[in-house]
């Protein structure tokens, strides 16, 4: 049987592409790196990710993601 866990991470107003013509800001994120060594260590397997706060303009501020383990039978 497998448990799943999730773990949020903000998306920062930053770097990255951006359209000059409508003065978007490009949104980025690193902390994901961490979260998943973190995890990994811990036993858990990155399985995916969702967006979790998404503004009205596409923009997504938070990411969810998805991490999975065995857990033992009882």
């Amino acid at each position: 049987m497998l448990e799943y866990g999730f773990e949020t991470v903000p998306c920062r107003l930053g770097g990255g592409f951006a359209s000059i013509a409508v003065g978007a800001a490009g949104i980025e994120t690193q902390e994901y790196r961490e979260v998943i060594c973190r995890r990994a260590a811990d036993g858990w397997r990155y399985a995916g990710c969702i967006p979790r706060i998404q503004r009205a303009e596409g923009y997504i501020e938070t990411i969810d993601l998805i991490f999975e383990r065995e857990t033992p039978i009882e």
